[in-house]
């Protein structure tokens, strides 16, 4: 199930955008990126609709994906 991100509290999805980038553990290349920083580029792939969060009823839990992953999970679910 994809949830708007417009829908959640701002503080739970600041604590979201903040789990996601400190779990991902994500490498920027070269140039350091603070936590805060990388929290605004996942917001705004967010806004911009290339990343989704979704919550998995199965797994009972919520994840940020690329658009591209969400669609090859979908389509791994119907194969």
């Amino acid at each position: 199930m994809i949830i708007p991100h417009q829908q959640l509290d701002p503080s739970t999805l600041s604590n979201l955008l903040e789990h996601y980038v400190l779990r991902e553990g994500t490498d920027y290349g070269e140039q350091e990126f603070s936590t805060e920083q990388k929290m605004e580029h996942v917001k705004a792939l967010l806004v911009s609709g290339e990343a989704l969060i979704v919550f998995s009823e199965l797994h009972e839990s919520v994840n940020i994906v690329t658009k591209a992953q969400f669609n090859a999970m979908q389509s791994e679910d119907y194969s």
